[in-house]
């Protein structure tokens, strides 16, 4: 297989839609006439019955697809329930420990306002964070950890957005001053005179 070939089979993996011959040669830099020959070098290496993967013409494109002989067990694997999204709190809870950490329970508490027991518990047992240690008072501290970078796309932690580039409404604006200042007063009572 040439270079030409590989590179549209790259292309054809990383889509998830059919993709178009005038598409493919526009990625490719190359002729139609060009890609229709990678194409043909593709359907002989892929052709139904060798291996597990097609190379299927549909909708005005190409498309790489699973051979018909792995659709039962396809099904069942993608049947499987999938994580459900995080809820409020739980984004919350892990927005503070991704930028401030490493951060305790009551210190995420006193930041977001509201008790967090239930938010870190879910962020724990799906290996978004972990702990790192203990505070001076004992309390277990929290870090994010390799696998929340690799699902939010980060290399490193120094990859986070900006928080100085959030822009946000006044409603949410005063939320934020508010929870701020009385995170800042429990911190004040808190700390020893």
């Amino acid at each position: 297989m040439n270079d030409l070939a590989r590179t549209v089979e790259a292309l054809l993996f990383l889509s998830a839609e059919p993709v178009s011959v005038e598409r493919l040669a526009d990625a490719c830099e190359v002729s139609e006439g060009e890609v229709v020959e990678a194409l043909a070098r593709l359907r002989e290496h892929y052709a139904e019955g060798y291996r597990g993967v097609v190379l299927r013409e549909v909708a005005g494109g190409f498309t790489l697809a699973t051979d018909p002989v792995a659709e039962r067990a396809a099904r069942r694997l993608l049947a499987k329930p999938r994580t459900p999204p995080l809820t409020q709190a739980q984004a919350e809870s892990l927005a503070i420990v991704a930028y401030l950490q490493p951060v305790s329970r009551p210190e995420i508490a006193r930041i977001r306002g509201v008790a967090s027991e239930s938010a870190v518990g879910t962020l724990l047992e799906r290996g978004l964070i972990e702990e790192s240690g203990r505070s001076r008072f004992g309390a277990v501290l929290y870090r994010s950890t390799e696998l929340f970078q690799k699902l939010f796309g980060l290399g490193a932690l120094d990859a986070l957005p900006d928080p100085l580039a959030f822009d946000p409404t006044p409603e949410q604006e005063g939320e934020l001053r508010e929870r701020l200042l009385r995170a800042g007063e429990q911190r004040t009572q808190a700390a020893p005179g």
